[in-house]
């Protein structure tokens, strides 16, 4: 299933952290934070400005972000657990 946010939305999948710590800990799943990285799977058209024109997002798809902890809405989507935000709740984009 092909899946297109609305506005100005991101589809984003959270980023898996380490399950072991530098010095060997492995880490249970029951104390692990969830991620606030993630990679951006799709974008909406962008949000409309004060005069009704659609202004373009400043992130694509393929982009990797860090969120707020808190941020989007959590939803399954073929499978796989993916979160759905405005582009408002980006902090900012990842730079290799």
């Amino acid at each position: 299933m092909k899946f297109r946010p609305l506005g100005d939305r991101v589809l984003v999948k959270r980023v898996e952290e380490e399950t072991k710590t530098k010095g060997g800990i492995i880490i249970p799943d029951t104390a692990k934070e969830k991620p606030q990285e993630g990679e951006v799977v799709a974008v909406g058209p962008g949000a409309r400005n004060d005069k009704g024109e659609v202004v373009a997002l400043d992130v694509k798809a393929g982009d990797r972000i860090l969120f707020g902890k808190w941020s989007g809405t959590e939803v399954k989507v073929d499978g796989q657990d993916l979160l759905i935000m405005k582009e408002s709740d980006v902090l900012g984009v990842v730079e290799a």
